[in-house]
């Protein structure tokens, strides 16, 4: 098959196996080459572990600290006619190449937010793994079946108290336009924290706290974006931001409950990036495009895979780690500079369809898309036939 990207609005609807390897090697050369990185974490269970942060979070373990890891995931496997999901090529690149450095390294593809999951996880991690010290919590799902009701909600990306019409970059017709969203109602806000907000996060935590496969003194991080005045419309002030606010009530009461294992659970604030989930967000794609283009010129400019190392190094497993006024463990502190986001405001008011790639850099924020799916990587022959069925090595 010769696979091409199909997008249809802000998605990919397919991905490149090729492409999505060489995009996983890419990120495990920058941690390599930034050398080993001393005492950290032994073994880590990633939950979201197939794509964006949560995947260079393993990647950053695995090949920076040289843990054991086990990702759990949900994603599509290939078929002749059908390529596999981005995250599911990511997934078996990175077991290649943790099994080609002798790193240990399982996964299970399955609803994180189910019973079942959380059991499967458990029994692997008491037969092969011990105790787990670190578990990142990064899932972003529209959906969420409550395990326990089995009741579904949903989430939406709406604005609290009033409707907004904001300027938006149209990726679809490539041009500025306006953009209106309505303002949530009660039930579309409880849905959303229940969807996006700590409660799964704190399942998680009880669950192997209760089948006793914590570590002392495990560390645990869900990731969070807290941007500044020209996103809180839509992000933060709105219902995604209510979920996040959640977050931090779950990491809260993560605390009092691991009390007696030292526990230490933190909500960690990072860059906006290009991600599946952020291009989904009104706003997001022209204030990417933009941060790009002033991070860029200042030589500041920090991806998915290094604003993860910088986590771990600085922050989760650093001498001296860096908190917002939130609390929050502070990693996007350049991102959100009074300076910079002055920059990215000027840029805001100004652009047009006409002055698009000449004040922004969204031929950057396409090609980071792009790259999320495999397309768009160096060295990659996409008019060659490929395979779309790969299988992922210890799949359990």
């Amino acid at each position: 098959m010769v696979i091409q990207p199909k997008i249809r609005g802000f998605i990919c609807t397919n991905a490149h196996p090729v492409g999505c390897a060489a995009h996983v090697s890419e990120q495990i050369n920058f941690v390599k080459a930034q050398g080993k990185l001393g005492d950290g974490p032994k073994n880590v269970l990633v939950i979201g572990a197939s794509t964006g942060y949560g995947l260079a979070s393993r990647i950053t373990a695995a090949f920076g600290y040289g843990a054991k890891t086990l990702g759990v995931f949900f994603e599509k496997e290939g078929s002749e006619k059908k390529t596999a999901t981005a995250g599911w090529y990511n997934t078996a690149a990175f077991q290649t190449a943790a099994e080609a450095e002798g790193l240990w390294a399982k996964n299970i593809n399955g609803d994180a937010f189910s019973n079942e999951i959380k059991a499967k996880t458990i029994d692997v991690i008491k037969a092969e793994m011990g105790q787990i010290d670190l578990i990142v919590y990064s899932l972003a799902s529209p959906r969420r079946t409550d395990p326990t009701t089995g009741e579904t909600y949903s989430s939406v990306l709406k604005p609290i108290g009033n409707s907004i019409t904001t300027k938006n970059l149209n990726t679809t017709k490539r041009a500025i336009d306006e953009m209106t969203v309505e303002a949530a109602n009660e039930d579309e806000i409880a849905n959303t924290i229940k969807v996006m907000g700590g409660e799964d996060w704190e399942l998680w935590i009880a669950a192997l706290q209760q089948a006793g496969v914590l570590a002392d003194g495990f560390k645990t991080a869900a990731y969070t974006y807290i941007g500044k005045e020209l996103t809180w419309p839509i992000y933060g002030h709105a219902t995604i931001g209510k979920a996040k606010e959640d977050l931090d009530r779950a990491a809260k009461a993560i605390n009092t409950t691991t009390s007696a294992l030292n526990g230490e659970a933190y909500v960690a604030s990072l860059n906006a990036v290009v991600t599946q989930a952020s291009s989904a967000i009104p706003i997001m794609p022209l204030y990417i495009s933009a941060l790009f283009k002033v991070t860029k010129a200042r030589g500041i400019y920090e991806g998915t895979i290094e604003q993860i190392h910088g986590l771990f190094t600085e922050n989760l497993y650093g001498e001296t780690p860096r908190f917002d006024e939130g609390g929050h463990l502070f990693q996007n502190y350049k991102e959100l500079q009074d300076d910079i986001q002055a920059e990215i405001q000027t840029i805001w008011d100004t652009t047009t369809t006409e002055t698009i790639d000449e004040l922004t850099d969204y031929v950057g924020y396409h090609n980071e898309f792009l790259r999320l799916f495999g397309f768009g990587l160096d060295g990659v022959d996409y008019d060659a036939d490929v395979d779309p069925v790969v299988d992922i090595k210890h799949m359990l």
